[in-house]
């Protein structure tokens, strides 16, 4: 294990004796980023490490970084993931007990008595995500386990700030902060008329930067609820998904496959929920954040999106995804029965389809 990263602790706070526990933690992050780290453009890679930074070294969102400290870390980074990047991932040691690191259920068990929240599992392309942070609030809903947690004091370059295992969701607070901050920091560039300019307007972003990123952050930690229930629900419902995922990483069907996923979750949950609750606010945030790939094989949702801005009725984004609910369940169902037809070359028959059935 690398000395330097067992003598140093990222946001250490002395609530146990968690010195080794966040080392090791981190060491697998790191292990993972040297592996995955290439996975990303270079301009969302030079984004990450940016904001990354940012969170190691403690500084503010309104803080100016330094571009010659940036790159003089972002080097020494790179150089340890050249060090890290063949080795294992490292047990997780817990008063003398060892725990695979990707048995969260079980760490977890040891470490919510002491106001700890871990988890290890897989996001997107496969990457390994880990992290360690505060446990702010334990949910219960509907048969869900929701735990909500704090400030982190181990994370990998990319921090997904929600996610889901079995009937497990984890919401992080700090990282979805983060991903606002980079999202309306991103808008103001060139500030476009758009869907996050309508989100930002729905908080008082100039006068009050701090309170308005909370504010925004306590209302999409809702929002962020309602997908993970939608994926989980999903989930259910298409038996074989995660195999038929894990044997097209790294193609255009993987991303197709990703996004009929999320549309089948969000017309099943999140926006009729967002809607019966006209939390507008999420609505304009939930638009400004789909990917162009969502975009791309469900235009009609962005036509709806518009019509609701310039008549001001949810029934045009509420009619859309009652007639397109069925559509992408029956897409998610035909994508794994292709599959099941041909593992090895599904990839381009799932292309053709998703491709075929536009809405």
């Amino acid at each position: 294990m690398n000395s330097i990263l067992l003598a140093t602790v990222i946001n250490y706070v002395p609530i146990m004796d968690i010195q080794r526990l966040s080392s090791i933690v981190q060491l697998n992050c790191h292990i993972s980023d040297a592996r995955h780290a290439g996975n990303y453009t270079l301009c969302v890679y030079l984004l990450k490490m940016r904001e990354f930074y940012r969170w190691e070294k403690q500084h503010t969102f309104s803080d100016k970084l330094s571009t010659d400290d940036i790159g003089e870390w972002l080097t020494e980074r790179e150089q340890l993931w050249e060090e890290l990047e063949n080795d294992d991932y490292h047990n997780i040691l817990i008063d003398n007990d060892t725990h695979d690191p990707f048995d969260s259920t079980d760490i977890n068990l040891s470490l919510i008595s002491n106001n700890l929240i871990y988890s290890g599992g897989y996001g997107v392309k496969n990457k390994p995500h880990f992290f360690l942070a505060d446990l702010e609030t334990t949910k219960t809903l509907n048969g869900y386990t929701i735990y909500i947690s704090g400030k982190e004091y181990a994370r990998d370059l990319t921090s997904p700030p929600a996610m889901s295992q079995n009937k497990i969701i984890y919401i992080r607070r700090e990282s979805f902060k983060r991903l606002i901050w980079e999202r309306t920091d991103e808008w103001r560039w060139n500030k476009p008329e758009n869907a996050m300019a309508r989100a930002i307007r729905c908080y008082d972003f100039d006068k009050n930067l701090d309170k308005a990123l909370t504010e925004m952050t306590d209302n999409e930690l809702d929002a962020a609820v309602l997908h993970e229930i939608g994926e989980i629900q999903a989930g259910e419902k298409l038996d074989g998904w995660h195999q038929m995922m894990s044997d097209v990483t790294f193609t255009q069907a993987e991303i197709m496959a990703r996004a009929v996923r999320d549309h089948y979750a969000d017309t099943l949950h999140t926006l009729p929920t967002l809607i019966e609750n006209n939390n507008q606010a999420s609505i304009h945030f939930y638009f400004a954040n789909l990917t162009n790939m969502r975009k791309h094989i469900f235009p009609s949702i962005i036509d709806a999106y518009n019509q609701w801005c310039e008549n001001k009725k949810l029934s045009s984004i509420e009619k859309t995804i009652t007639a397109s609910h069925g559509h992408w369940k029956n897409i998610a169902k035909q994508i794994i029965s292709l599959h099941h037809q041909d593992a090895k070359h599904c990839n381009v028959t799932i292309e053709a389809l998703v491709n075929n059935n536009h809405i």
